[in-house]
Order: C-alpha cells, then structure tokens, then sequence
C-alpha cells in the first residue's frame, strides 16, 4: 500500500509539474488531456495495481481446503485461552500456549465460552472475533521457528489486560515430538 501511494504521489507530482511548465508556454490546457489521461487513465491504473496486490494478500488469508494444513480450535475464556489440536494418540490440549509447525498454514477454528472475545497474533497475520455459539476460521502461519505473542484484542472483562496468550513454532522435528506428546 506504501509502494502504491508514493507511485501516486509521484505521479500526481510529475503532473502538476508539467502543468505549471505548460502554462508557462501556452495559455490553454487541452481538456481532454485533464479529463482523458490524468482524471482517469493515471488514477484507474494506480488504483487497479493496488486492488490486485490487496487481493493476492488477502488470498493467502482465506482458508482453504489444502493439504497439509493443521487445525486448530482455540477457544476463549475470561481470562486465558484454551488450544486443542490433533495428536498421535488423541487431541492434545494446552493453556495459553498454541503449538503450530513452522512454514505450514494452521487454521485456527475460534470460539469463546462465555463472553465476546478476539484472537489476534499480531506477527502472524488478521485478527479475528470469538462470538459465543459461533466459530470463526483465521488462517495463519508462522515463517520461522520461534515464539509468537498473541492477545485478546477485544474487552472481555476487568482482566482483559491478562488475556494473554503465546503461539509457539516448531521445526519440523520438535513438531513431531510435540505431536506424540514428549515435547509440551
């Protein structure tokens, strides 16, 4: 979006710019020059380069039926959130900590127990709402190996400050440890 907006500005520059030198030459501005080139061609161009770049971002965002992605459920609570998640013999459950492999896209199913609550990992991508009796789906995924800290995003409550939350990527190896179970 930066990219996109200093292209404009420099376009817009280089424009008013010509403007002035052409003014300085003739008296007269033809108006299908304003109208054709710079009230349309110039703005349209720019703003088509901006909305397929939002759209290929956004993309990776939605989930997806693919291979390979982990699901999740977490699940918020005044105060804490609770993480379940297929294992090697069973679902795996933790507290406050996520547990996801680095470089493979998780989606998070979320939900809260009691009152509205919102999942955001702020280095992870979105945020996303956890509305009681309903469940949202936020695709996220970690580049590198490393911890992610993740907090409600919405007030929940007198300790919605201590609505913290940690999302831990593992290699692929620890990931495997942590999927039978040895490596909590």
């Amino acid at each position: 979006m930066l990219s996109g907006a200093t292209i404009l500005t420099v376009l817009v520059m280089t424009l008013l710019a010509l403007t002035f030198i052409r003014n300085r030459k003739t008296s007269e501005t033809p108006a299908r020059l304003w109208v054709g080139w710079l009230g349309v061609a110039m703005p349209g161009a720019v703003l088509l380069m901006l909305l397929g770049y939002a759209l290929i971002l956004g993309e990776r965002l939605i989930p997806h039926r693919v291979p390979g992605v982990v699901v999740v459920e977490a699940t918020g609570h005044q105060w804490y959130w609770t993480f379940r998640q297929p294992g090697a013999s069973g679902m795996l459950a933790t507290r406050d900590v996520l547990h996801i492999p680095a470089g493979r896209p998780v989606d998070v199913r979320i939900a809260s127990a009691d009152v509205i609550h919102s999942f955001w990992v702020p280095r992870l991508g979105g945020k996303m709402d956890a509305i009681p009796g309903q469940v949202n789906v936020l695709r996220i995924e970690a580049s590198k190996p490393g911890t992610y800290h993740g907090l409600c995003a919405e007030f929940c409550g007198l300790n919605h400050t201590s609505n913290r939350f940690r999302v831990v990527a593992h290699d692929e190896a620890r990931w495997a440890a942590f999927q039978r179970g040895s490596a909590q």
